[in-house]
C-alpha cells in the first residue's frame, strides 16, 4: 500500500491496504507479528470466536493502514505488514483480560522472563509505540502510527462489542497445603 496513491479514487487503491495485510518486509517482520499473535491471539479469538475474530482482524487491520496513509498521505514509500491487526489483538486483550499474566523478556535483565500483567505490559508496549511515533522520520522503517490506531481500535472495538460486564477477573487462588494459616 503506497499512502498517496491510496485516496487517488482508484478502485484497485481501494484493497491495497487489505492486501498489505499479508505481505511483510522481512522473515523477522513476519515472525515478530507471529510471536505476539501466539502470546495475544488465543484467548482473544476464543472469546470473540473464530469468525469474528478474523473478521475483526482484517477490519482493524485495513483500518489501521488507512489511519497511517491519512496522516501521511503524501508518502510514496510502500507500507506492509499485519502489525496494525495485530496491535488491535492486544487493545482488544488489554480491555478482556487486564490482569491476565504476560511473560515478558527485559533485555536490561539479561533476558530474565518475568511475569507481568497485562495492563501493565500493555501501556507500556503503547507508551514506547508512542515516543517511536513522535520520532519517527519520513523515511523507510516502522509504521508506529498503524500500530496506535490499530491498538486503539482492538481496545475500543472490545469495549463496545463485549462492554464491563464480560471482563474476565481472575481470582487469587487458595494457598497450596501446609501455607494455609491457622
Amino acid at each position: 500500500m503506497v499512502p498517496a496513491e491510496l485516496f487517488t479514487g482508484a478502485p484497485r487503491a481501494a484493497l491495497t491496504p487489505l492486501t498489505a495485510l499479508f505481505v511483510h518486509g522481512s522473515w523477522v517482520h513476519l515472525l515478530g507479528n507471529m510471536l505476539f499473535l501466539y502470546v495475544f491471539g488465543a484467548m482473544t479469538e476464543e472469546r470473540m470466536g473464530r469468525a469474528q475474530f478474523t473478521l475483526f482482524c482484517l477490519g482493524c487491520g485495513y483500518l489501521a493502514l488507512l489511519g497511517y496513509a491519512a496522516a501521511n498521505d503524501d508518502s510514496t514509500q510502500p507500507l506492509v505488514g499485519a502489525s496494525g491487526a495485530i496491535s488491535a489483538v492486544l487493545g482488544a486483550f488489554l480491555f478482556l483480560f487486564p490482569t491476565a499474566r504476560v511473560t515478558s523478556l527485559l533485555p536490561f535483565l539479561l533476558f530474565l522472563p518475568l511475569r507481568f500483567p497485562a495492563w501493565v505490559v500493555l501501556p507500556f508496549w503503547v507508551a514506547v509505540q508512542w515516543v517511536a511515533a513522535s520520532r519517527a522520520g519520513a523515511g523507510p522503517g516502522v509504521a508506529y502510527l498503524a500500530h496506535l490506531v490499530g491498538f486503539g481500535l482492538g481496545f475500543g472495538y472490545a469495549w463496545a462489542r463485549f462492554g464491563r460486564r464480560t471482563r474476565v477477573r481472575s481470582t487469587r487462588a487458595p494457598a497450596p497445603e501446609g501455607e494455609n494459616k491457622p
